[in-house]
């Protein structure tokens, strides 16, 4: 048989995942069984009220966290089965991850923030020109602290991209910002993702963000309720 074509592995695959925590005495259920499976190089939008699992299913995807029970594939690799060491590799090989906060090193500056995510990986070349990608040449000898949260946020960006990973996770990435940066750096988010042919996983509570998606994934009290087309379309186009 031949070899599966590696464009044609899904992005990521769930088995009738199941995360649990214990809180005290009572065990809390975040994911209820989740069956799952996402194609590669689409942009994905992960929708549901505050506890519906958003959260929970990234950071089982970014190997942050592991299944109770059940099984998780990304690129077809079986996450169930990574130890420590193992997981932290794919963390920073594969993965890129942008956070509502920008949790940028406060010491260092724009350009050497992105650096120390591109040494990690040995793409330090890449990384003057990844912030540059994102329009902020001009500021990459600034602090976090001399830079708008929108600026930051692109710094985050940066981070993640200059990786090159083959996804990307992004987590209420607009949730520090007024609406007009938001959807400023939702417009950068989008773009570079789709140039670069990167899989994006994004979390909001936002209905009107999860018109952005290729693919909508809907959750609720930790299960996939529906998992439709989206609209795609431009952050510019899109109104409050």
């Amino acid at each position: 048989m031949d070899a599966v074509p590696a464009e044609n592995v899904p992005a990521l695959v769930a088995r009738d995942v199941w995360k649990q925590y214990l809180l005290g005495d009572v065990t809390v259920n975040a994911l209820r069984g989740v069956n799952l499976q996402l194609p590669a190089g689409r942009f994905v939008v992960l929708v549901g009220p505050s506890g519906s699992g958003k959260t929970t299913m990234l950071n089982l995807a970014g190997g942050l966290d592991v299944p109770t029970k059940g099984e998780l594939l990304v690129f077809g690799r079986r996450l169930n089965d990574m130890n420590e060491a193992q997981l932290t590799e794919y963390r920073r090989r594969e993965v890129g991850f942008v956070f509502q906060m920008f949790n940028l090193v406060p010491t260092l500056t724009a350009l050497e923030n992105v650096r120390l995510v591109a040494q990690l990986v040995g793409n330090d070349d890449l990384a003057a020109d990844t912030l540059a990608a994102v329009g902020l040449a001009h500021v990459a000898d600034h602090l976090p602290s001399q830079l708008s949260g929108g600026e930051q946020q692109r710094v985050a960006i940066a981070r993640a991209l200059v990786k090159q990973p083959r996804l990307l996770l992004a987590d209420e990435p607009t949730g520090a910002l007024d609406v007009e940066t938001g959807l400023e750096v939702l417009g950068l988010l989008w773009h570079e993702t789709r140039k670069r042919g990167m899989t994006v996983m994004m979390v909001t509570h936002n209905t009107i963000l999860a018109r952005l998606g290729d693919i909508v994934v809907r959750l609720r009290s930790g299960q996939v309720i529906e998992v439709a087309p989206g609209e795609a379309v431009h952050p510019s186009e899109l109104t409050f």
